[in-house]
């Protein structure tokens, strides 16, 4: 009979091939609205179905995938011909997982700073969602810089609900993805993000020591570091992978298997040309350094799709050449040049 450690450590071996990253495909129903909206696409039930059957169906997406971060509502939903996402996504070669914080609310006491919601029952939904097919989960924090946050309070308290999330993942024989996000918004210059960004990760990892997490067999879901979206100056790919690297080797174990950084915000080529250059900046590293990007991924393939059947297959073309390119990036190996030939 497989023990959980047997089962945890089958999960991250196939999500840590070499130039394959996680499709985050786990938009909540709020925000998925949003961004159909902006796209001009009626947010149905069914548009948010077809639309996740795109993604997933796309040719060859498990060549440069090996993970999809799913919503609630997608774990259920099946395609035009009944079957189910997380199976089609399975046949692709593509280890399906599932969203399960609650959202953000304000921390009492902490003004300006978020604390996540979702713990309350969640071993009972992850025993379920693993019933359905799902082999890891994600929880996410975020923390907005300003010159007061984030707050000592803020930081200490978010990292003890990732640390309490990931103990009933592992307990579940569900991988965790880890996931503190230092948010791209403000003004603030990169060395502000780097400092931020130490103190969280520091917090973060003390947090799941004292949980008891085996390192091994979690997914760490970081920012890079980079100035805040609204500053005046603009780091470039060389700068961004130098303070991520450095923040890095101060703070993740080597035994955490790979590190998957999010988007946050930056436009797809941003994030590929970042991501590629922590590669080169960074090629003996302990860690594998890989992706995670919901919008850097997704963004021209829903206005390319925008709801039109018609428009599918030049959407999945998008999606599939993204993932390369990201891929490429995993191995250091992408040039501004393939942007500009796609």
């Amino acid at each position: 009979m497989t023990t959980r450690e047997e089962e945890l450590k089958a999960t991250i071996d196939d999500l840590t091939h070499e130039g394959k990253g996680i499709l985050a495909a786990d938009e909540s129903t709020p925000t998925i609205t949003k961004r159909f909206s902006a796209a001009g696409i009626e947010c149905t039930e069914d548009t948010r179905r077809a639309y996740r059957e795109l993604l997933l169906t796309t040719p060859g997406i498990g060549s440069h995938i090996g993970g999809v971060i799913l919503y609630e509502e997608t774990l259920g939903q099946k395609t035009n011909d009944g079957v189910l996402l997380a199976e089609v996504a399975r046949r692709q070669g593509i280890v399906p997982g599932i969203k399960v914080d609650k959202g953000l609310t304000d921390l009492v006491n902490a003004p300006g700073d978020r604390i996540t919601q979702g713990l309350d029952g969640l071993a009972e939904r992850l025993a379920h969602y693993k019933q359905r097919g799902a082999r890891f989960a994600k929880w996410r924090n975020v923390y907005p810089i300003t010159n007061t946050n984030p707050t000592l309070l803020g930081i200490k308290a978010n990292a003890e609900m990732l640390a309490r999330y990931a103990a009933l993942c592992q307990e579940q024989g569900l991988v965790p993805i880890v996931e503190p996000e230092v948010l791209l918004d403000g003004d603030h210059t990169i060395e502000r993000c780097a400092e931020v960004t130490e103190a969280v990760q520091h917090a973060v990892f003390h947090a799941l020591h004292r949980h008891y997490i085996k390192m091994e067999y979690i997914i760490l879901k970081p920012n890079m570091v980079t100035p805040g979206k609204a500053s005046p100056h603009k780091a470039s790919p060389e700068e961004v992978a130098r303070y991520t690297v450095m923040i890095l080797r101060r703070t993740v174990p080597a035994a955490v298997p790979t590190i998957n950084f999010l988007s946050g915000g930056q436009s797809p080529q941003e994030a590929t040309r970042n991501l590629n250059a922590i590669n080169i900046a960074y090629p003996k590293a302990p860690w594998g350094l890989s992706f995670s990007f919901a919008r850097a991924l997704q963004d021209t393939v829903l206005t390319t799709w925008a709801g039109d059947p018609k428009n599918t297959i030049a959407a999945q073309h998008i999606l599939r050449r993204r993932a390369e390119l990201n891929g490429l990036a995993w191995l250091g190996q992408y040039t501004e040049l393939m942007d500009r030939t796609t």
